[in-house]
Order: C-alpha cells, then structure tokens, then sequence
C-alpha cells in the first residue's frame, strides 16, 4: 500500500514560506505563543527567576489597587499570560491586540515602580513586535499577505 499526499498543499506551503511577510508571521506567532506561557508557568513554578521573584516587578501603587497579595498578583498574572499566548495560538487576529494591551499595561506598571525603566524598555520593543503580528494576523486573515512570488 502506497502513501499519497496532495502535492498542491506542500507546493502551496513551500510558496507561503518563501513570501517574507507569511513568515515573519509564522515567526512572530510562535514566539508571540510560547513566551507568555513559558513566563505565565513561571509565575507558578519560579524556574525562570528566585522564587516569589516576579512579585517586585509589581508597583507599590497598583498592588494597593488590587485586592490580595503580591504574589496572588502574580499568579493571576500568570494565568493571564498563559490565556494570552493560548489566544495567539488559536486567534493570532485576536490574540496579538490582547498581548500588545496587556504589554502596554507591564510598560506602564514597571514606569510607575523602582527602577525598572529597562525591563519597560525591553517589552515596548515587544510591544511593537506584538503590534506587527496582529497587522500580519489582519493580512494573512484576509489573504493579502501572501502574494504571487515569481518563480526564478
């Protein structure tokens, strides 16, 4: 018994990865996907940081907003994370705005704290990267992102 395949799927996928900005989505969509559930796990299982670590990236002023702890701050964070990087999975189209948002909300977070002006930096640099997925996420939705590649 022989295996079949439909050739036109693999020709097809072989074209959309050679389209740059396909790819640049499929990228940003796996990272967009894994990293706020790896951090989002980590605020459960403190392997990326010393434990009950990621509770000083909270500012004073918004743990006094917040009902609870530091740290069950920080596991709602968490669960919050691993939503987010779910939703990129599923709904990149959705997923991406949800994970910019919640990234604006850790910039303003870590600019209103102690001394955290450079991890702030570091996630509007995400933030933008975020951004370009869910433009990316708008195009390939709407097929307009894959184009004619002309052969060589």
């Amino acid at each position: 018994m022989s295996a079949t395949h439909d050739t036109r799927q693999v020709s097809g996928l072989s074209t959309r990865l050679r389209d740059p900005a396909y790819s640049a989505f499929l990228l940003l969509r796996t990272v967009f996907t894994v990293a706020p559930i790896v951090f989002g796990l980590d605020k459960f299982f403190n392997v990326l940081t010393h434990p009950h670590h990621w509770n000083m990236y909270l500012a004073v002023r918004i743990d006094g907003l917040i009902p609870g702890n530091a740290d069950q701050a920080m596991y709602l964070v968490g669960a919050i994370e691993i939503v987010a990087g779910i939703l990129v999975a599923v709904a990149p189209r959705w997923g991406a705005w949800v994970v910019a948002a919640w990234l604006a909300g850790i910039i303003l977070n870590l600019v209103t704290g102690p001394g955290f002006y450079d991890v702030a930096l570091r996630d509007f640099g995400l933030l933008v990267g975020a951004l370009a997925l869910g433009r990316l996420a708008q195009g390939v939705h709407a097929g307009t992102v894959v184009s004619q590649i002309p052969r060589r």
